[in-house]
């Protein structure tokens, strides 16, 4: 199985279970990390282990060893809620400065965190166009141009071979790229739901896939405009 595939024109590798990495940008894209959801828990009395933010800036590491990206670019709820960004544990805040003043960081701001400022370091945009493809945080009806986004946390939950499958997945259509959560306490929406084929705003004649991170590259699913699995 391979891990690459073309997008607007533009060759990407799916990176680990949850990033792209873009060759001609290179550049590391990841979304919805959700940093500091722990902690914004915690503030209502449901206590989660507070490792969170320091296991997913640990996982986006780990890629950048492997990468070396020039660029990383988050698309959105990057932190949890506004002030996440000012919470942030000081030993997730060492790896985020880090990471941040070995790479060109850009922030993509999300509905979690319209504020995100860059404290920590990196750059802060509603929504970016690189070679001609945007990058938001939430898929937008009607742009007829190739986009990337997060957002709705794609996971895909299938019997196959006589056991569930749940991993997360990447959404994609001609023109559309849905991201899945890669912050480590996310959850995520099935990729058969109705909201995820809603946003994929398909056109007369376009497909939606499933791509899914497997151990050696990933395995494609065609889903129905209905959201199911295509037979």
């Amino acid at each position: 199985m391979t891990q690459s595939f073309e997008f607007g024109g533009q060759q990407f590798e799916i990176a680990g279970e949850a990033a792209l990495y873009w060759r001609a940008q290179d550049a590391l894209l990841v979304s919805d990390l959700h940093l500091e959801k722990a902690s914004a828990f915690a503030l209502y009395g449901q206590m989660l282990p507070p490792y969170d933010s320091v296991s997913t800036l640990q996982d986006i590491a780990a890629l950048c060893s492997k990468y070396s990206p020039v660029k990383i670019i988050s698309l959105g709820d990057n932190f949890h809620d506004d002030d996440g960004e000012q919470r942030l544990a000081k030993s997730a805040a060492a790896l985020l400065v880090d990471l941040t003043r070995d790479t060109e960081w850009i922030w993509i701001t999300g509905n979690h965190d319209r504020t995100v400022s860059g404290k920590w370091g990196g750059k802060a945009f509603d929504e970016l166009t690189l070679s001609g493809i945007t990058l938001r945080h939430e898929a937008l009806g009607g742009d007829p141009n190739p986009e990337i986004s997060g957002h709705f946390h794609p996971k895909f939950r299938q019997v196959l071979r006589g056991r569930m499958v749940k991993r997360r997945c990447f959404v994609k259509t001609p023109r559309k790229m849905i991201m899945p959560a890669f912050g480590a306490l996310t959850g995520g929406l099935d990729v058969q739901d109705v909201a995820i084929i809603k946003a994929c705003d398909l056109a007369d004649g376009e497909g939606v896939e499933a791509l899914v991170p497997m151990q050696s590259g990933y395995a494609r699913f065609a889903l129905n405009k209905t959201g199911t699995l295509a037979k």
